[in-house]
C-alpha cells in the first residue's frame, strides 16, 4: 500500500489539473474545520474541488502543497483505517519542509473507509492542514459526513448548474449592469427553453437528446439502487418506484402519504404508511426530492398539512419515460424553487384564509421582512390572472406586505406598484445578483 500511495501522490503532482467550468459558489478555509462538499451524485462535487485547487494555485501556492486522493480508485483497495497514517507519512517524507507549512488535502469519497472521521479529526487537531472531503455513496450519504465530524466542519451543497451557470457554459457572457435589449432577450429566452429541457447536470450538457435522457435515467437508477435499496435493504422496490413515478409526474404539488397509500392499495401494491414515510426520507437524503412545508406558526398545522415536493433538476423531469405531466406551470415552479434553494433559502408555501395558495413565502436575512412569490406560466389569460393575483394580494394583506412577485415564463408587467410580474429568465438573473 505504501508504494501505491507514493505513486498516487507523484501522479497527482505530475499531471495537469482538469480545468472546470467555474461554479458560482466559493469555499472558505477555516483553521481546525474540514470543508464538506455534499450533493446528489454527478452534480459536480469533484469538479468543484478542482476549482478550489485552481484558485489556490492562482494565489501562488505550490502545487506540491495540494494533495488529492479519490477513495473510489481501485488501486487503493484494500484500504483500511490504519493505512491513513501512511498517506501522511509518505507525503511528509517527500516534502519534509511542509510539516510546518499550511497544506491542503482533498479526500474524495472518503466515507468508503471505516474510521475516516477519526483520522480527519486527528489531523485537524494535530497538523497544519486544511481538509476537504466529499461523498455520496450507498455506505454513507454525504449529509452524514458533516454529522460524523461533530461540528468540526463547514458544509457546501453542490447542485446541478443554475441558469446563470448554464448561460456561462454556453459561452454567453453577461455584464453586471447588463441591459436586456431585443437581441439579448431572444438569446436568453432561447437558453431558458433549452435549460428547462436539458437541466443542469454538467456531464449531459453536450449530449444529444436521446443520450442525455439515457444518462439521466441512469443517474436516477443509481440513486434508487445504491443510495436507497442497497443502503436500507429495501425489498419492496415496486412501491418505491411507484412513489418516485408519482412525484416526478406531479412535481410542485402537495403530497399526502395517506392518499398515496390508498392509491397503492387500490392497485394491489402492498406497502405500509411507515415505509412510505421512510422512502421519502431516504430520497430526500439522497438529494433527489425536496419537501416543502406549509407556512404556519403552529407546529401542529405544519405537521398535519401535506408538504409540496420538488425534484432536483428539470432534466430529470423531462428524461423519465414515465413522465407524462403537461403542467408547464408546475415545471416552472419547480425551477423557481431550485433557484431559491441554491441560494440557501428555505421557502415554504402559504395558504390564505380564503383557501388560495401562494407558492413561496421567504424569510431572508439580507432583505429584512418577508417576500411572497407566485409562479404562473402564462398570466395573460384573464381567469388565470385573476386567480393568481387574488391569491398573492390576499397573502400580502394577511402578512402585512406592500409588494409581491409573480414569476412567469415570458410575461412582464410593472404597471401595478404592488406586484412585479417578471419572466423567469430575468428574475433568475436579477435575484441571483
Amino acid at each position: 500500500m505504501k508504494n501505491i500511495i507514493d505513486f498516487l501522490i507523484d501522479d497527482f503532482h505530475e499531471r495537469m489539473l482538469p480545468k472546470p467550468m467555474p461554479r458560482q459558489q466559493s469555499m472558505t478555509w477555516v483553521p481546525r474545520k474540514a470543508n464538506v462538499v455534499i450533493g446528489m451524485r454527478r452534480s459536480g462535487k469533484t469538479w468543484f474541488c478542482y476549482q478550489q485547487m485552481h484558485e489556490l494555485l492562482d494565489q501562488g501556492l505550490e502545487k506540491e502543497r495540494l494533495l488529492y486522493l479519490n477513495f473510489e480508485d481501485e488501486r487503493l483497495l484494500p484500504f483500511s483505517a490504519r493505512n491513513f497514517q501512511l498517506i501522511l507519512d509518505t507525503y511528509y517524507r517527500k516534502f519534509p519542509d511542509f510539516k510546518n507549512k499550511q497544506c491542503y488535502l482533498f479526500f474524495d469519497e472518503v466515507q468508503r473507509i471505516e474510521g475516516w472521521d477519526m483520522f480527519v479529526r486527528r489531523l485537524l487537531d494535530t497538523e497544519q492542514l486544511f481538509i476537504c472531503v466529499t461523498g455520496s455513496s450507498s455506505k454513507l450519504l454525504s449529509t452524514e459526513i458533516a454529522t460524523s465530524l461533530r461540528g468540526r466542519s463547514l458544509t457546501y451543497e453542490i447542485f446541478p448548474f443554475s441558469f446563470k451557470e448554464f448561460i456561462s457554459y454556453n459561452k454567453v457572457n453577461l455584464k453586471s449592469d447588463q441591459r436586456f435589449g431585443s437581441e439579448t432577450r431572444a438569446v436568453l429566452q432561447n437558453l431558458m427553453s433549452q435549460y428547462i429541457k436539458t437541466g443542469g447536470f454538467p456531464e449531459v450538457q453536450t449530449f444529444d437528446a436521446e443520450l442525455r435522457r439515457e444518462v439521466l435515467r441512469n443517474y436516477l437508477d443509481v440513486v434508487i439502487l445504491r443510495d436507497v435499496v442497497e443502503r436500507y435493504a429495501i425489498s419492496n422496490t415496486v412501491a418505491l418506484r411507484a412513489l418516485i413515478r408519482h412525484i416526478i409526474n406531479a412535481p410542485a404539488t402537495r403530497f399526502s402519504v395517506n392518499k398515496f397509500y390508498n392509491s397503492l392499495k387500490s392497485q394491489g401494491v402492498a406497502c405500509t404508511k411507515n415505509n412510505l414515510y421512510s422512502y421519502m426520507d431516504h430520497l430526500t437524503d439522497a438529494f433527489l426530492f425536496y419537501p416543502v412545508p406549509i407556512h404556519a406558526r403552529s407546529e401542529k398545522v405544519r405537521r398535519v398539512n401535506p408538504k409540496k415536493v420538488y425534484v432536483i433538476d428539470p432534466g430529470l423531469l423531462k428524461a423519465m419515460p414515465f413522465n407524462i405531466t403537461d403542467d408547464r406551470g408546475a415545471i416552472l415552479e419547480n425551477l423557481v424553487f431550485m433557484h431559491l434553494r441554491r441560494q440557501g433559502l428555505a421557502p415554504e408555501y402559504y395558504v390564505t384564509k380564503n383557501g388560495t395558495e401562494v407558492d413561496f413565502v421567504l424569510f431572508t436575512e439580507n432583505k429584512p421582512g418577508v417576500r411572497l412569490i407566485q409562479v404562473c406560466w402564462d398570466i395573460n389569460d384573464p381567469v388565470t390572472q385573476k386567480r393568481e393575483v387574488r391569491a398573492l394580494l390576499s397573502g400580502m394583506q394577511e402578512l402585512g406586505l406592500n409588494r409581491g412577485t409573480i414569476v412567469t415564463w415570458l410575461d412582464e408587467d410593472m404597471s401595478d406598484e404592488r406586484i412585479d410580474i417578471v419572466p423567469a429568465w430575468k428574475w433568475m438573473l436579477k435575484s441571483e445578483n
